[in-house]
C-alpha cells in the first residue's frame, strides 16, 4: 500500500461504507443505478464488471498491478460520484477517486455544494495514478492530485537543473548499459562509462538499487527529458597525474582484471589499468594468455611505457626478473 493510501484510509473506508448504504450516482439522472453495489461481494475472479461485459478479471488486475508498480498513469472519464468522491471504470474495474485527491476540490464545501461539485465533474477526463490496489477486497483507488504534483515537480526540476551541478538521487534501476537515478521526479542515466575511471563489467558491481548517491550533471536535454549523469566526474581523474607516479623500469603490483586474446589487463589502482601484451607475458610459446595468468591473480609487473595523453600504460611480466638497465622499453 502506498503512503498516500494510508493517509486517506478513513476517507476510503467511508466511501466503501457509503457505497453500500446510498449507492452510486450517475451523471445523467442523479439516481442510483441498479447494478454496481452487488459486485463488491464475492471472490474477485467471479465478479462481473458493472458495464455488463464478461472479462478475465484476473488479467485486468494483473495489468493494473503492473501500472501501479511502474508508477504509470491512466486517462479515465468520471462515470459517477458518491459523497466520498468520483467513480471511474477501467477495463471493467470500477475505481474510486477520493475527493481529497481531486485537484481544486475545496474541503470546506457544504454537503449540498460538495455533491454539486462532484456531479459537475462527472464526464470529465482525469489523469490518474493508482494509489491502492487490492483484488481480494475489490479496491481500486486512484488519485488526480499525486499525478499533477509529480508533473509539476518534474517540469520544475527539468527547468532548473544545469550541467555542472552536483545532485543527490536514488538508484532506481541497473541495466547492462548504465544506472538510472531518480533526482526527485526525473530520472537521469549514468552510462556505464561514467561510473568509474576504471573498467566496469556491470553497473551492479558499483551500485545497488535503492542506494542514495551524489551525481554530477553532464548534460540536460529538456525536449526529450533526458539527463546525463556521472559518478566518476566527482573523483580526480587518475590519468591526469599518472606520469608523476609511474615511470619506465618501475616494478609495480596489480590484479589481473581481464584476459583477452592479445594480452591481460592489470588494475594498478582504482581507475587505472595497464596492459600486458601477449608478447610480454612469458618466454616461449603458449596457446592463450589464460595459460599464463587468470582474472583475480595478483602479479608483479615492470612498467615499459606511460602515456597520459593516450591513457595507456604498457607492462611486462616477462622482463620482471631482468636487472636494471637490461629490460627493453616499448
Amino acid at each position: 500500500m502506498s503512503e498516500w493510501s494510508g493517509r486517506n484510509l478513513q476517507m476510503e473506508e467511508g466511501y466503501w461504507q457509503a457505497l453500500l448504504q446510498e449507492g452510486e450516482f450517475a451523471a445523467s439522472s442523479g439516481e442510483a443505478p441498479s447494478q454496481g453495489i452487488e459486485m463488491l461481494g464475492g471472490p474477485a475472479q467471479n465478479r462481473v464488471p458493472s458495464d455488463g461485459r464478461t472479462a478475465p478479471l484476473d488479467d485486468v488486475w494483473m495489468a493494473a498491478q503492473e501500472i501501479f508498480e511502474n508508477n504509470g498513469t491512466l486517462e479515465l472519464e468520471a462515470t459517477g460520484y458518491n459523497r466520498g468522491g468520483l467513480l471511474v471504470t477501467w477495463r471493467g474495474l470500477q475505481g474510486f477517486v477520493p475527493a481529497s485527491h481531486l485537484i481544486g476540490f475545496s474541503p470546506w464545501l457544504s454537503e449540498e455544494e460538495r455533491r454539486a461539485e462532484l456531479a459537475r465533474r462527472v464526464g470529465q477526463r482525469l489523469t490518474l495514478r493508482i494509489i491502492e490496489l487490492d483484488p481480494e477486497r475489490w479496491r481500486f483507488v486512484l488519485s488526480e492530485r499525486i499525478t499533477t504534483e509529480e508533473i509539476r515537480r518534474r517540469e520544475a526540476l527539468l527547468a532548473e537543473i544545469t550541467p555542472g551541478e552536483v545532485r543527490e538521487g536514488i538508484v532506481t534501476n541497473l541495466t547492462s548499459f548504465g544506472a538510472f537515478v531518480d533526482l526527485g521526479g526525473v530520472e537521469g542515466l549514468i552510462h556505464i562509462s561514467e561510473l568509474s575511471w576504471g573498467r566496469v563489467e556491470h553497473p551492479r558491481d558499483v551500485l545497488k538499487r535503492g542506494q542514495r548517491v551524489q551525481v554530477y550533471v553532464l548534460n540536460v536535454d529538456r525536449e526529450r527529458e533526458r539527463i546525463g549523469l556521472s559518478l566518476k566526474r566527482l573523483l580526480p581523474d587518475p590519468w591526469e597525474t599518472v606520469e608523476e607516479r609511474y615511470y619506465p623500469g618501475q616494478l609495480v603490483e596489480g590484479v589481473i582484471t581481464n584476459v583477452v586474446s592479445f594480452g591481460a589487463f592489470v588494475r594498478l589502482e582504482e581507475g587505472l589499468e595497464g596492459l600486458i601484451h601477449i608478447s610480454e607475458l612469458a618466454e616461449g610459446t603458449f596457446l592463450h594468455p589464460r595459460n599464463v595468468v587468470q582474472e583475480g591473480e595478483r602479479v608483479t609487473a615492470r612498467v615499459l611505457s606511460v602515456s597520459r595523453a593516450e591513457r595507456r600504460i604498457a607492462l611486462s611480466l616477462r622482463q620482471v626478473d631482468k636487472p636494471n638497465g637490461w629490460w627493453v622499453q616499448e
